[in-house]
Formats: C-alpha cells, sequence, structure tokens
C-alpha cells in the first residue's frame, strides 16, 4: 500500500542537502535526519514548513490548510491585456507577484506555463510606464509589451506570443543592459494540488515559481 504523501522537498542546504533533494517527496510518516548547518523546507497541503537543525524530525505536522491560497494563486487568466497584482506598497512603488504563473521579469530562466489565452509579465515596481522587448532567440521575431504607470502586469495573448513555435526568448528593457534569456515551458497539464505541482516544477526546472510557490503558502 502506498503510504499518504506529506509533501515535497522545496528548498535544501546544508551537509544532508544530497540526501534531501529539491523535488523529493516524503509521506505521512517520514521523519528526516538532519546534521549542523541542515535547512529543508518542506511543501504540504498545509503550508510550507523549514525543518532545520540537528536531530530527527516528523515531516507531517498538521496545520490549517492552504487550498483556498493555492487555487488562488494558480487561477488561470484568460483573455489579453489582464492587469491585476497593481498592489501599492508605500512610497516605492512596489508590488507582490500574486499568480504563479506570471511571468517574473525580473527573474531570468525556465518559466512554467500552463495551456491558456493570456501570457502575463509582471514587474516589481508599478511606478511609469515602460516597453520593454521580447525577441526570439531563434530568428528574427520579437514584440513589444508595455507597463503601464501603475500597472504591475502586462499581457500578451497566445496569438501574439505563439509559444508553440519558439519557446526560448531574450528579454531586453527600457534601459537597455544584457538581455536576460527566458525559457517557456509548457505544462500539458497542470497538477491540482499544491505537491504534486511542486515536484513538476521542480523536475522541469521552473525555480522560480517554486521559490513562490514556497513563499506564498509558507504556514
Amino acid at each position: 500500500m502506498t503510504p499518504a504523501q506529506a509533501g515535497v522537498v522545496v528548498k535544501s542546504s546544508g551537509p544532508s542537502a544530497e540526501t534531501y533533494p529539491v523535488g523529493k517527496k516524503l509521506d505521512d510518516a517520514a521523519s528526516v535526519t538532519l546534521r549542523t548547518g541542515d535547512s529543508i523546507t518542506v511543501l504540504t497541503g498545509s503550508g510550507t514548513r523549514v525543518i532545520s537543525g540537528p536531530g530527527t524530525h516528523r515531516v507531517g505536522a498538521r496545520g490549517a490548510s492552504k487550498r483556498t491560497a493555492f487555487a488562488m494563486l494558480t487561477r488561470q487568466q484568460s483573455g489579453a491585456r489582464v492587469r491585476t497584482g497593481a498592489v501599492r506598497g508605500g512610497a516605492t512603488g512596489s508590488s507582490t507577484n500574486s499568480n504563479l504563473w506570471n511571468i517574473d521579469i525580473s527573474r531570468p530562466g525556465k518559466v512554467c506555463l500552463p495551456a491558456g489565452d493570456a501570457i502575463t509579465f509582471w514587474r516589481p515596481s508599478i511606478e511609469g510606464g515602460e516597453t520593454w522587448v521580447l525577441g526570439s532567440a531563434i530568428s528574427d521575431f520579437h514584440l513589444h509589451f508595455t507597463f503601464e504607470d501603475g500597472s504591475a502586469t502586462a499581457s500578451l495573448s497566445a496569438d501574439e506570443l505563439p509559444l508553440a513555435q519558439n519557446r526560448l526568448y531574450d528579454l531586453s528593457g527600457p534601459a537597455g543592459g544584457a538581455k536576460q534569456r527566458l525559457e517557456f515551458i509548457a505544462l500539458d497539464e497542470t497538477p491540482q494540488d499544491p505537491e504534486d505541482l511542486a515536484v513538476a516544477l521542480a523536475n522541469l526546472g521552473c525555480m522560480g515559481q517554486l521559490d513562490l510557490l514556497s513563499e506564498k503558502l509558507a504556514s
């Protein structure tokens, strides 16, 4: 009989990191034995839990369910030019990324995306209008998208950005500087629970989204 799954390791550091790598599944009855300097973060249905330590620790700690928070974080938006997530943060004009499928322009690398109509970019600041350029890494195809003043997001339709034809892009900001490489990975199926989604993100290398999932579901 397969034991009930309690969680997935989403962060791991210290001497035992190889024993408890990111993406490792842990069942409900599992215990982890850590050494001095070890720290692992485990994602479960009741949120993320940091275990550190030397000693033996039970994984399956109980707590309030994070299913509602998970549903909000992973909600899919359809249609182009969706404007969400513009949350003012005082004088700094900062915003909080409230959707796992928003593409964080401040973090290059692999980005996992579910099938949908809209592809939404997110920026940490909402002050001032900005136009960014997204260019194919293998052809001369490129397009522009604009963040309006006061908005943290800018969206494109699937027709404007056909990911099926190319998934490697270079992102350039209005201030110039080095280009950032983005690799879009289309999910054939989107896992419907936090643990399975964490495993999928870890296996596909979408580490920025795995970090966001861990942060938003913190206990």
